[in-house]
């Protein structure tokens, strides 16, 4: 079955993909689909990528499920003129969502500042999110630094600096047989870029399960069940095979403007050896004459023609295996309600169609 893009899209970049039509949204809701909610934190220059890949990969996950997706974004986050467009178009402010029903969330990671995380203008209003998904819904998946503002405000675990970027396609063991990762082989591939770190002793300490780990860089995929199932992810499973190449050349670009010092480290474990040579050489030249207009050059067509997206049957697997668990407890719920009201409707019949006070058997 599609997805189905609500909240009045336009449809303009989304009817493109496989599986996913856009439709105006509807209150009434009849057709008993899993309701998803996308919370789009990412800057502007990765806002509709961003989207594309999270809707993209729940259509492709989803098979026979329906699943309806409804699009959110935080007001205090600063955005151009275009995005703020785009948002209008196509998005719900963050205060709509409050009175929304929905099965899960989606909420992805944003630009990382220099200060705490609790100085930025959107902590109060993410907290506040934080902890309506803990009342309001099934699970949620946290991404990247959203994983990091969760555990900050729920359990005061710092994040910490890592003394260079985590950036490149890692292999994560399996730590667990959790449910999340149901039909998954010991070891997968998964790409990581940040420039923060949570440590594994701190979160089994405060009662998390780390599902996921890599030697070279540590925790990848937790999570913790209280009265919502919360998923966190480090990496990226979401990402398309050239976003770590895109990353890459906008942190070249950076240097080049002179809006960063040192020169970005290749991304690891995700080019073949032409790549690396051909941006090596890239790197001399930028190196030795540090002009922005040497970016035309980049040689990323060839290097696209050679990428593999090595990750995304784990990605497919580990979101089919979430939905799943939605729907799971979603049919549950609806056996539930369908007892009760039976229930009800027995004693109503048995009491000659008066309502049974309280405390009646």
């Amino acid at each position: 079955m599609p997805v189905v893009l609500e909240q009045g899209a336009s449809g303009r970049s989304f009817n493109l993909l496989d599986g996913v039509r856009c439709a105006p949204a509807d209150p009434a809701r009849t057709d008993g689909a899993i309701e998803i909610g996308i919370v789009n934190n990412m800057p502007d220059a990765a806002l509709e990528l961003t989207e594309r890949q999270f809707i993209g990969l729940l259509a492709a996950a989803s098979g026979k499920t329906q699943v309806r997706v409804r699009l959110f974004a935080l007001p205090q986050i600063a955005r151009g003129d275009f995005a703020r467009r785009r948002l209008l178009s196509d998005y719900a402010e963050i205060g709509r969502l409050w009175d929304t029903r929905l099965d899960g969330l989606i909420v992805t990671g944003m630009e990382p500042g220099p200060g705490a995380l609790p100085d930025e203008p959107y902590w109060r209003v993410f907290t506040d999110l934080i902890d309506w998904a803990e009342r309001h819904t099934t699970s949620s998946i946290w991404s990247c630094l959203a994983a990091h503002a969760v555990v900050l405000h729920r359990d005061h675990i710092e994040r910490r600096p890592l003394t260079a970027k985590c950036f490149g396609v890692y292999e994560c063991m399996k730590e667990t047989n959790h449910p999340l990762l149901a039909g998954g082989p010991a070891r997968s591939l998964v790409p990581h870029s940040r420039w923060n770190d949570v440590p594994a002793d701190a979160l089994i300490g405060a009662g998390y399960d780390v599902l996921t780990r890599s030697p070279e860089m540590g925790v990848d995929m937790f999570a913790k069940h209280e009265r919502s199932l919360f998923v966190f992810l480090q990496g990226h499973p979401e990402y398309e095979p050239t976003t770590l190449l895109r990353e890459y050349r906008r942190d070249v670009g950076r240097f080049l403007r002179r809006e960063r010092e040192g020169y970005p480290a290749l991304p690891r474990f995700y080019l073949d050896g032409a790549s690396e040579r051909s941006l090596e050489a890239f790197r001399r030249r930028a190196l030795s004459t540090r002009d922005p207009k040497l970016l035309e050059g980049f040689p990323a067509a060839t290097i696209v023609e050679r990428l593999a997206n090595s990750w995304h049957a784990s990605a497919l697997r580990l979101y089919r295996n979430w939905l799943s668990c939605l729907a799971t407890r979603r049919e549950r719920s609806l056996h539930e309600v369908t007892a009760v009201a039976t229930i009800y409707s027995g004693q109503t019949a048995l009491s000659g169609g008066r309502r049974p006070a309280t405390g009646e058997a």
